[in-house]
């Protein structure tokens, strides 16, 4: 019996890549309308080469590419950047086909739901209210509050506590399978690969389920209840 999903945030509920590379984008194009001489293309290479060091939820890499590339950070250049940044990042931030459909089918069936992601908690709240999705989920699980970032198994126990239920109860669902379902699959949670979100051109995901679609896992989830009825 399935009676609780976990869900990652970036990739697997919303496009994140695509989200944020527009917003880098136009972050730029902000830059070079406030007068920084820079080609974009290379601009936002640069900007990447950053985040993929030091994270992608690099609260500072405005600041740090400025700063590397021109030893000092002209305000107003800056703050083209974050306010080009956050307007691109507000309009472009989507759910993946049928989403809202699946957690309101879910939610139908009595299936408890948390999200258990990497990024820093705030901004995974603000991308879960900005899209109206806060009422299905019970809790956000993240790398902060003492508790260590995916695969190490505290963010999936402390899953696990908050929803009440068994691994065998509970499947973690993700687009990351060195960390989604690794993790999970390291504490007996079943899994579902996202496939439709995968970044990284992942040959074998190592799931129980592989989803084409996130919709997948309402059928998923009621044939595996219903054999146990």
């Amino acid at each position: 019996m399935i009676r609780a999903v976990l869900f990652d945030c970036d990739n697997t509920l919303t496009d994140f890549m695509k989200t944020k590379r527009a917003a880098v984008d136009a972050a730029v194009e902000g830059m070079i309308d406030a007068g920084l001489k820079v080609e974009k293309t290379a601009m936002v290479e640069k900007i990447f080469e950053i985040y993929w060091k030091d994270g992608v939820e690099d609260q500072k890499i405005f600041d740090k590419v400025l700063l590397k590339e021109f030893g000092k950070i002209n305000p107003k250049i800056l703050a083209a950047a974050i306010v080009s940044y956050r307007r691109a990042k507000a309009g472009m931030m989507t759910l993946y086909p049928h989403v809202g459909l699946t957690l309101a089918e879910l939610l139908k069936m009595g299936i408890r739901m948390v999200v258990v992601s990497d990024a820093p908690k705030l901004e995974v709240w603000l991308r879960i209210v900005g899209l109206g999705l806060h009422h299905h989920f019970e809790e956000v699980i993240t790398g902060e509050e003492n508790v260590a970032k995916k695969p190490a198994p505290e963010p999936f126990r402390k899953a696990l506590k908050v929803l009440g239920t068994s691994p065998q109860e509970t499947i973690m669902v993700g687009d990351w399978a060195e960390r989604d379902i690794a993790g999970a699959k390291a504490l007996g949670i079943r899994t579902a690969w996202a496939k439709y979100g995968d970044t990284f051109n992942t040959k074998e995901s190592g799931a129980e389920f592989e989803l084409a679609d996130i919709y997948d896992l309402v059928h998923i989830i009621r044939r595996e209840n219903s054999v146990l009825v």
